[in-house]
């Protein structure tokens, strides 16, 4: 700071925050804010909503589709003829509901992402089994997710507790 700037303002610097009676007509006009209010002026915002996010999404890795051997194909298949026998009608899925555990392959759905539609991820989903229709959608439905049963990788069935009578 050079020396005329300090002459003029030097003095409001050092000063105090400025002091007025309870009832005079600025502290009617201004009354003192209590801490907790004052504090929320000064708490941290997100200026851009959503940055957070983008950034973390940029940050997921991703890698590529595997192809399954024979022997997990032919896995997949028999859990998925199973699954589609014991949901083959919306009375069977009531009456005795199959929980299974999916692996399933994701691809990228961020377009402004290096990997859309290069690579993906795999995410795991349990749930009860809906309906599996190989014919018309190719599709898995577990509880509310479709999935593209080329997607698949591994179904793990949960068998239930249930008693054998």
């Amino acid at each position: 700071m050079d020396h005329a700037s300090e002459d003029k303002y030097g003095g409001a610097y050092r000063r105090d925050r400025p002091r007025h009676d309870p009832y005079d007509e600025f502290s009617l006009r201004h009354p003192r804010m209590d801490l907790g209010q004052r504090a929320k002026i000064f708490s941290p915002f997100a200026a851009l909503k959503g940055f957070e996010q983008a950034i973390e999404e940029k940050l997921e890795l991703y890698e590529e589709k595997r192809e399954l051997n024979e022997e997990e194909q032919e896995r997949l298949e028999r859990a998925l003829a199973l699954l589609r026998e014991r949901t083959r009608s919306l009375r069977l899925v009531r009456a005795d509901p199959v929980t299974v555990s999916v692996t399933y392959y994701v691809p990228c759905r961020d377009e402004n992402h290096e990997a859309y539609g290069l690579r993906g991820r795999y995410e795991t989903l349990t749930g009860v089994v809906r309906k599996v229709d190989p014919e018309l959608t190719g599709t898995l439905r577990i509880d509310e997710t479709e999935i593209d049963l080329a997607d698949l990788t591994e179904i793990r069935i949960e068998e239930s507790d249930k008693e054998e009578a």
